[in-house]
């Protein structure tokens, strides 16, 4: 048994940048920043930056296009993957991504309408998106944990 899952919560680097296959599929790729704050030997507190590419896949693709700005913070979703491919030199390189299960926006009212997600049917904050289109609620009423701003260390 093997299991390839990683949860992120972080700011978008860049809008996302939407193209379509051959078969008329959406994906759409940006990058996630996420945060750490540590001491060093020293005692002073560090801060560490991370920067991770996402792709995002279908009807989730054109949400993300839709409604996910630079800074706007959310939560992902997904597994990593590893690509391969050949530099201008001909050296063999390695990269890897995060592709998108699910994820949801964060933040208050005011990240939203920073974000674009103002407009009339725009998704509220916390909104959930899966392959399937906008979370449901799961049996019995229980939702996923509630994420303040609180909570993120960033």
């Amino acid at each position: 048994m093997s299991v390839n899952k990683v949860i992120l919560v972080g700011r978008l680097g860049r809008d996302p940048e939407t193209r379509f296959t051959s078969g008329g599929q959406a994906v759409a790729n940006f990058s996630l920043a996420t945060d750490e704050s540590y001491k060093d030997r020293n005692g002073e507190r560090q801060k560490r930056t991370e920067w991770h590419k996402i792709v995002v896949w279908g009807k989730q693709a054109e949400i993300a296009q839709q409604y996910l700005k630079k800074g706007s913070l959310v939560f992902i979703e997904g597994r990593i993957q590893s690509r391969e491919w050949q530099d201008k030199e001909g050296q063999k390189r390695t990269s890897f991504e995060i592709v998108a299960t699910n994820f949801r926006m964060l933040g208050g009212r005011g990240d939203s309408m920073a974000a674009g997600a103002s407009a009339p049917g725009a998704p509220t904050r916390g909104e959930e998106f899966d392959h399937a289109g906008p979370a449901e609620e799961a049996p019995g009423g229980a939702a996923g944990p509630e994420i303040s701003d609180e909570d993120i260390p960033f």
